[in-house]
């Protein structure tokens, strides 16, 4: 229930008010005087009752710096004394509502109630304005499996642990276990855990209040707060530290936290889905990850496959991607023809869903006329910017044939015939010498470790074996670049 901080100098009506409003599940602080009550402002509250008459100061002169100081607190004023002159500076200056003395309890708990409803709408709303990522896609048994387990586990209230490698759509897993959960007409609030740095975990999860520490000019809410009542998603959460585990181990358990820089105890009902492309039982055989964290996370364990794994779901993705591009930019774009999904199909797709969509973002704005053949295909696979003369070929709808392949393409394309996703044998038409196999294996592999890293070159080169001044040098070798 939310927080309220009742400002009046007279005892009784503190005792009164503090003893209702508790047995209505509210969490009641008492402030007899506006020094009093700024004091305990320092912490936030999601209400605050304050009286407009003190003796020698005024209660609107607290308003206005509350509105200022923490616009996210609502003020309900209150006076025996009220003219219409005070009710009208009160309403100007910020204040929810205004009520006569002596109060009238039902009033009095149906405006709190409705102020309470009118902070969450306000919060609700800033995060209704955030973009939604769009729906899964795809019908490969893998995805099948997903969909039931996502089916069973999302009404239920039990953590879930989301695995797989980078771009394959762990976050729109999570959103989904949310939608099919009793929570879904409440917060999702997503949280990118490698993004944090380790001294402002605890703000930035749990919240701080003002003059915490340097720069803490007001209070904040964390992003458990937040997600009170729905989800909170916790994303590449192997990259905590130990501290920091322990910290969010504490509030998982007891289902409770304190703000930097507070002391009161504030109640949070939060749904935790976890996720990671790590593999967390290995981290807690390293000693790397807590157990007893991995244990209450992992309650459910859900994997996303990766795209090699479902490459009958390409043709789908290219339609959905095409599909959203053309609503975003309003304009025709250019279809994908059968040859060039086919090429798709044989890429290995390191950056998995995400670089899927990346590529055909580029292709969709990049490709001449209205079809998109597999030499264009090949050209950003590999890079490629020269032109080269046309060779026959199918022709577009815009009458254009497509032009043959570069050296760079007739180099893809060999790659893609002699390791598609199954393996397979060499192209007998495009035979690669060994140097060019050894060196083509070799910028696949580097390219599948940096993806996989989201371009982090040091684990990367841990994750090759490799010394990270060794990685650069090899970089260079094959040509690609080096930078970040």
């Amino acid at each position: 229930m939310p927080s309220i901080l009742v400002v009046d100098d007279e005892a009784n009506i503190r005792s009164t008010l503090h003893g209702i409003l508790s047995r209505e599940g509210y969490q009641v602080d008492e402030a007899a005087s506006l020094e009093q009550a700024r004091k305990l402002l320092r912490e936030a509250y999601d209400l605050v009752l304050l009286d407009v008459w003190f003796p020698g100061e005024n209660g609107l002169d607290l308003l206005a710096s509350l509105r200022a100081d923490a616009p996210g607190t609502q003020v309900i004023m209150m006076s025996g004394h009220a003219d219409l002159e005070t009710a009208v500076q009160a309403t100007r200056l910020g204040a929810y509502d205004f009520l006569e003395k002596p109060l009238s309890l039902d009033r009095l708990l149906v405006v709190l109630r409705n102020a309470a409803a009118s902070r969450a709408l306000e919060s609700e709303n800033r995060r209704l304005r955030a973009p939604r990522a769009a729906g899964l896609v795809g019908d490969a048994p893998a995805v099948r499996k997903l969909l039931g387990e996502i089916a069973l586990a999302g009404p239920t209230p039990a953590r879930v642990l989301v695995t797989g490698e980078n771009g394959t759509g762990k976050e729109l897993v999570a959103r989904a276990l949310h939608d099919a959960s009793p929570r879904r007409g409440m917060p999702f609030v997503a949280v990118n855990c490698s993004a944090i740095p380790d001294e402002l975990f605890e703000s930035e999860l749990f919240g701080h209040e003002k003059g915490a520490f340097t720069g803490a000019t007001q209070a904040r809410s964390g992003r458990f707060e937040e997600a009170h009542g729905g989800t909170l998603f916790l994303d590449e959460v192997a990259d905590l530290s130990a501290r920091a585990q322990t910290k969010l181990l504490r509030v998982l358990q007891e289902s409770e936290l304190t703000r930097v820089g507070g002391s009161r105890a504030i109640r949070v009902d939060v749904r935790v889905i976890a996720a990671t492309n790590r593999d967390l039982k290995a981290a807690v055989a390293a000693a790397s990850f807590r157990e007893d964290l991995y244990f209450r996370l992992a309650v459910i364990p859900v994997h996303v496959p990766p795209l090699r794994e479902r490459t009958e779901d390409i043709p789908a993705l290219v339609e959905h991607f095409v599909g959203l591009h053309t609503r975003e930019t309003g304009r025709r774009v250019p279809g994908f023809s059968l040859a060039a999904l086919e090429v798709l199909a044989r890429y290995s797709f390191p950056g998995n869903v995400r670089e899927l969509s990346n590529l055909v973002e580029r292709l969709v704005i990049m490709t001449p006329g209205q079809r998109i053949g597999p030499g264009h295909v090949a050209a950003v696979l590999v890079g490629a910017t020269g032109e080269t003369r046309a060779a026959g070929g199918d022709a577009g709808e815009g009458g254009a044939p497509e032009r043959a392949p570069d050296a760079g393409e007739r180099s893809v394309s060999r790659s893609l015939s002699s390791a598609g996703p199954a393996g397979g044998t060499a192209s007998r038409e495009f035979p690669l010498t060994l140097a060019e196999a050894v060196r083509e294996f070799e910028r696949r592999h580097i390219e599948a470790a940096l993806a996989a890293e989201d371009g982090n070159m040091t684990r990367a080169a841990a994750r090759l074996g490799l010394e990270r001044s060794h990685l650069y040098k090899k970089l260079r070798q094959l040509g690609m670049r080096t930078e970040g």
